[in-house]
Formats: structure tokens, sequence, C-alpha cells
């Protein structure tokens, strides 16, 4: 037997992808609001075409997630799959403009509390995952149950820089698996929120969750070994 009926638990799972998708965006906005959205309020330095494409490409993403959502909830699957065409090109490129940027970003030396070529997998790693479970979701588009989950979990992976940032403003905290754990937690929040609505652990959560944590420590590990050191100094050689 469910935990709810089926009416409640259709109404849960919408306030269950509008309230991720809307925090997505707050997290976002609020992180980068220093550098990127409010950065004339800030004096923050200027910031390059690259940086400005890939905020813009980013920030796209997070409204597109949105506007997904809440057209899911309104019953307008056929506007949400034509949509999804515009989310499929945003995911590919904000994957070779991300990749851009982080090795930019560790050729200047920017690095929070790990030296720049070990901290390069970080990034680079979490925009493995996010293809990984864009792309996963894609194959799965069929299979709703499937692909909501993964398209919210690929979502909630990009939140890492934001919330890295808001605890380096506002905590002084410089240490990445601090930033990762930040993520975990709204992540599994979300899990666990489902879960009990449905009571059950839904398999595209299980393993997709599951990735994203090990990948987490696996980066650094990675950073850390001859290889990359090796591949990352030619990266940004």
């Amino acid at each position: 037997m469910s935990a709810f009926p089926v009416s409640s638990r259709k109404a849960g799972e919408r306030r269950l992808y509008t309230a991720g998708a809307l925090l997505a965006a707050v997290l976002a906005f609020g992180g980068f609001a220093r550098t990127y959205y409010l950065k004339g309020a800030f004096d923050t330095p200027a910031l390059s075409p690259v940086l400005h494409a890939h905020g813009l490409l980013m920030s796209l993403w997070f409204v597109l997630f949105v506007v997904q959502a809440r057209l899911v909830a309104a019953g307008r699957a056929d506007l949400h799959r034509k949509l999804g065409v515009a989310g499929v090109l945003v995911a590919i490129l904000i994957v070779p403009l991300g990749a851009s940027v982080a090795i930019d970003g560790a050729r200047g030396g920017l690095s929070p509390g790990l030296p720049p070529l070990v901290f390069l997998a970080v990034p680079l790693g979490m925009l493995v995952v996010f293809a990984t479970l864009v792309g996963a979701a894609i194959a799965l588009r069929r299979r709703s149950d499937w692909h909501k989950r993964l398209m919210l979990l690929a979502t909630l992976s990009l939140l890492t820089p934001a919330l890295a940032r808001l605890a380096i403003d506002f905590l002084g905290l410089k240490s990445p698996p601090m930033f990762f754990a930040l993520t975990d937690v709204i992540v599994l929040a979300w899990v666990v929120w489902d879960t009990v609505l449905h009571r059950r652990l839904h398999p595209a959560f299980l393993w997709g969750t599951l990735f994203l944590l090990v990948s987490q420590p696996l980066r650094i590990a990675i950073g850390y070994t001859a290889a990359w050191q090796q591949f990352a100094a030619w990266l940004t050689g």
C-alpha cells in the first residue's frame, strides 16, 4: 500500500520538483551574486567574455529547470518536451564552456583549499557527473519516473560552486569536502522527501546519488595522482 493516495502523491511530487528547482535557482543566484548577478553593486573584477557566456548558460539552465518543473505540474507535458530540446543544447554547451572556465581558473592559480592542479579535478569531475546524469535522463526520457529524478540530481549536483562561494563569503570556509557536504545535505533532503512520499527509495535516486557521492572524494584522490598532475599541467600549460 502507498503511503499517500495517488492524488496526494502527485501533488507532493509537484511540490518536490518545484521546490528543488526554485532552491537551486536561488542558491545559484546567491552564490554568484557578488561576482556575476550583482557585481556592479560589489565592484568585483570585470569578467571575460568566456565567464559571461558561462554565467549566461548556467543561468539559462536553472531558469529552464524551474520552467520545466512548472510545465509538468501544470500538465503541459507537450511544451515540456519541446522546451527539453533547448535544455539538451544548453547542457551540451555547459560542459566544454565550464571546462574552459575551470582550466583558466587553475591556470590563474584560483583554488579554495587545494593546490590549483589538484583542485582542477573537482570542477572537471562535476561536469562529468552532470553530463552523465543528464545523458542518462535523456536516454530514459520515456520513463518519466527515472527522467525527472536524474534531471533533479544533475541540477543539484551543479550547486557545489555556488555553495562554495557562500561558505567562503559567510563562513570563511575553504574546504572542498565541506563544499561537497553542503551539496550532499541538499541532495539527500530531496531524496528523503521523495522516499517518504512514495514509501520507497527509487532506483534512480539510489544509483544517481551513490554515483554523485562516490565521485566527490574520488575527484580529490585523482587530483593528487601523478598522472593527473601531468595531465592538468598539460591542460593549463
